[in-house]
């Protein structure tokens, strides 16, 4: 295996993953019974339900934040590590996990017993949950990260995956957790499904339920290869609901997932089809059987229809919003990484680098890659699938004059795109005013017509919908050009990126642009000026959180704590930045900004707390850096720096306190109450560098 193969083949992963997710999803409440879904959609080839964005799910949140214990603690999981995490990276209350209620939730009390200082294993263990909390799907779910970080070591990904599943789960549970992490693993390097579930059934324990299921479902395909539906009803009748009882046990959906491998015969969609069709808990089995499947078949040019809506964007919702947006070949590069390091295989210049840098980078290099780029403004304009020498294509279908459209790419989104809100992203932009773009295109020979076709970069903003182009119009270019610019000041947020185009001549022409590369490079400025933010996904436009209440009032940001509550920008791999925070103190004792967060536990603030000026360093548990008497009003302006290892706080301009520290290199910015409280911010801004 090369650093590329893998790369590509956890890539395939990822789009199984998300494929299998975006079609299960409408089919999954129990009302849709396998019987429902054959009569009112047959034998599914398609996507049941468009989307105009798919928002977050649960299923492949975990997936891409545990692994996060990785690049956090190092290469060696613990039950530690894996439940500090939980803790770091997940709101409290809201987002990534199913918010169904303590003793109900598995992974919810989980949680809870994780902030009560209960520990893993002990906090998914039967002994405190009793069996059948334990044992729901959870562990199984989320296990699909540990084999691509562990490609062609099923045993090695069945260990992490144990680990990472003990947190919130136990028994059958960790088998599933192993068989989904060992299967996906074992894909990298086998050469049929077959060789693949047989791997992964090695590593169940023999006389387990689960290991039970598995063969019983072998044992079915054996004797009937064509039958799925037959196997499904035997699994309904030896293994359903009625007999694995809860919210959503392991031991069913085991088999369901077996059964799609085997029946799905190695191809990504069929076998996602098969398990969606299938009922139970169609985006969870789904999700899980068409990346291993993904992984074994590798990318196919028959995926292009499933991949087209998705677009190599997931979105997600931990804490750290700029991170909810996820390039899927990005992703799949970090990941890579991640594997190789822990192989002990060099890696590819750069892209270690890459994976924690402030920046964007797309390179087009992967089949069929497009970074989320879209072409939009008329129906005579659209990306094409597959690459053409490491660049996508996008198409002019005899354009005539006037005719026009844009290519764009969006570095952030609004509520009002997405058709649902089950598990309630939190977005910050992943670009900023001041960084610079640099695009690589060039337009085709036209093979119809004059090739009189003319371009301009811009930028939209997400607030006001206003279009800026930057610069002035020229013909696109014969040869490749590296189109740059810099991203305008403003106080919005910009949510579109890219080329304006339009062809003057008469007569219709037909061709293409090709872009290779697309970047934004550099340190960023942002300004929140809350009379032009909205209330969005719980909290406020641009921002994530975590407890406390967070919204709007007479142009302000007002939040709240009962306890303590935190509300963050900005980008969650910034380095040097100074944050500051025009407020009002209304109550409580402790109001802070705060620098370098990772998450919910790891982060640096500073302000006026219990009546002096401090620097405080949070890793699971708070530090004081600095403290100095201080008199402050009511109303305040805080300014906190982090320039290399120091850190400064300012108040209403004047250097209070200092100190050293290299603890958190980088991270959001953001509001903190340190303790019950209300604050009003009037105006915060970002400078990083």
């Amino acid at each position: 295996m090369t650093p590329e193969s893998i790369r590509e083949k956890i890539y395939a992963g990822l789009i199984g993953k998300a494929v299998g997710v975006r079609l299960g999803a409408p089919v999954e409440p129990t009302v849709w019974t396998e019987k429902l879904i054959r009569e009112v959609y047959g034998e599914i080839d398609d996507y049941v339900r468009d989307y105009r964005n798919f928002a977050a799910d649960d299923d492949t949140n975990g997936p891409l934040f545990f692994v996060r214990a990785l690049w956090d603690e190092g290469d060696e999981l613990t039950y530690e590590t894996a439940g500090r995490t939980w803790l770091n990276y997940i709101g409290d209350g809201h987002g990534m996990l199913w918010w169904g209620g303590f003793n109900i939730s598995t992974e919810e009390t989980a949680y809870r017993y994780l902030q009560d200082g209960v520990t893993a294993p002990t906090s998914g263990s039967i002994e405190l949950r009793g069996q059948i909390e334990a044992e729901q799907i959870g562990g199984q779910i989320f296990s699909d990260c540990w084999g691509w970080v562990s490609p062609g070591k099923p045993e090695e990904a069945a260990r992490l995956a144990r680990i990472m599943a003990s947190v919130s789960h136990d028994g059958e549970a960790l088998h599933g957790a192993a068989y989904v992490a060992g299967a996906t693993a074992a894909a990298f390097t086998a050469s049929s499904i077959a060789e693949v579930h047989e791997t992964a059934r090695a590593l169940v324990a023999d006389g387990s339920h689960y290991a039970r299921v598995l063969d019983a479902v072998a044992a079915y395909h054996a004797a009937n290869p064509e039958d799925w539906r037959g196997c499904f009803h035997m699994l309904e009748r030896d293994f359903g609901y009625d007999k694995w009882t809860g919210v959503c046990h392991v031991i069913p959906n085991a088999g369901v997932t077996a059964l799609a491998l085997l029946y799905g015969e190695g191809d990504m969609p069929r076998t996602a089809a098969v398990a969606s069709m299938c009922g139970w808990d169609t985006d969870c089995n789904a999700g899980n059987a068409a990346n291993i499947a993904g992984v074994l078949q590798g990318v196919q040019p028959h995926w292009a229809k499933w991949r087209r809506p998705i677009n190599d964007i997931l979105i997600t919702s931990a804490v750290t919003g700029s991170l909810n947006i996820v390039d899927m070949p990005s992703a799949a590069r970090d990941f890579a990484v991640l594997a190789l390091r822990r192989r002990g295989d060099a890696i590819p210049e750069g892209w270690a680098d890459k994976a924690l840098a402030r920046a964007v980078d797309f390179d087009f290099a992967l089949p069929g890659a497009s970074h989320g780029i879209r072409a939009e403004g008329s129906h005579r304009l659209r990306t094409l699938p597959g690459n053409a020498d490491g660049a996508i294509t996008v198409q002019i279908d005899r354009w005539a004059a006037g005719d026009n459209g844009r290519v764009f790419w969006k570095p952030f989104y609004r509520e009002c795109e997405f058709d649902d809100n089950r598990y309630r992203p939190m977005l910050s932009p992943v670009t900023a005013s001041g960084q610079r773009v640099e695009i690589s295109l060039t337009g085709t020979e036209a093979l119809e017509g004059p090739r009189q076709v003319v371009f301009v970069p811009y930028v939209r903003f997400a607030a006001s919908g206003e279009v800026r182009e930057l610069g002035d119009w020229s013909l696109l270019p014969e040869d490749w050009q590296v189109v740059g610019f810099t991203l305008p000041d403003s106080e919005e947020a910009v949510d579109e990126i890219g080329i304006l185009m339009k062809q003057t001549a008469e007569a219709r022409v037909f061709m293409n642009v090709l872009i290779r590369s697309f970047t934004v490079t550099g340190a960023g400025k942002t300004i929140i000026n809350p009379h032009i933010e909205s209330e969005e996904w719980g909290s406020v436009s641009r921002f994530s959180f975590n407890r406390g209440s967070w919204g709007l009032s007479d142009g302000c940001i007002r939040g709240e704590a009962t306890k303590d509550g935190d509300l963050w920008t900005g980008h969650a791999f910034a380095t040097d930045q100074t944050a500051t925070a025009q407020i009002s103190r209304v109550e409580g004792e402790s109001h802070l900004v705060s620098v370098r967060a990772s998450g919910n536990e790891r982060f640096y603030a500073a302000g006026i707390h219990e009546g002096q000026a401090v620097i405080l360093r949070e890793d699971f548990g708070t530090e004081i850096l600095a403290a100095a008497p201080v008199e402050a009003g009511q109303d305040v302006t805080l300014t906190f720096a982090a320039k290399g290892e120091t850190l400064t706080l300012f108040i209403d301009g004047r250097e209070i306190v200092s100190a050293t520290d290299s603890r958190h290199p980088r991270g959001m910015a953001g509001l903190r109450l340190g303790g019950p409280g209300v604050v009003i911010c009037h105006r915060f801004e970002i400078l990083e560098g």
